[in-house]
């Protein structure tokens, strides 16, 4: 028993030590959306890129919201971050954020709603977008504005 014990240990850090260089590929089921929506507009594929924890939230927040969510950006390559103004740091290049549009208060308002009910707690606000995250290594539990 205490052999096997050491085994597995053994095997837990080995695997925690390894660096793997092939994406995983995963079962993505989404119900509101399609990959190519969330493509940069120079890097035509680009949507496989997001990152499918990510994905699959914002698909469940579009559930609920039961309206569109019509994506202006998500996944962003660094000359088109570079092209809109992006920051250095920018969520959209980790594939982990998206910027949703809409068109009035009312719509801005589901759309908030939904994201902060399913978990979403990285918020920017603009007058023509939303933007959500899920960017671990930032602040949690903010909402900002767009100048």
């Amino acid at each position: 028993m205490k052999n096997l014990l050491i085994l597995l240990e053994n095997l837990l850090k080995r695997l925690r030590e390894l660096k793997f260089t092939q994406p995983i590929l995963y079962n993505l089921d989404l119900k509101y959306f399609k990959l190519s929506e969330f493509d940069c507009p120079c890097c035509k594929g680009s949507g496989e890129k997001m990152d499918k924890k990510f994905l699959e939230k914002l698909d469940y927040a579009r559930h609920n919201a039961q309206i569109p969510f019509k994506i202006n950006s998500a996944y962003r390559c660094e000359s088109r971050n570079t092209l809109v103004g992006g920051r250095w740091g920018s969520s959209h290049k980790k594939g982990l954020a998206a910027d949703i549009g809409y068109t009035g208060s009312r719509e801005r308002y589901i759309i908030l709603n939904s994201l902060l009910n399913i978990g979403i707690t990285r918020i920017g606000i603009s007058n023509t977008f939303v933007h959500c995250d899920l960017d671990n290594s930032k602040d949690q539990d903010v909402i900002w504005l767009y100048k």
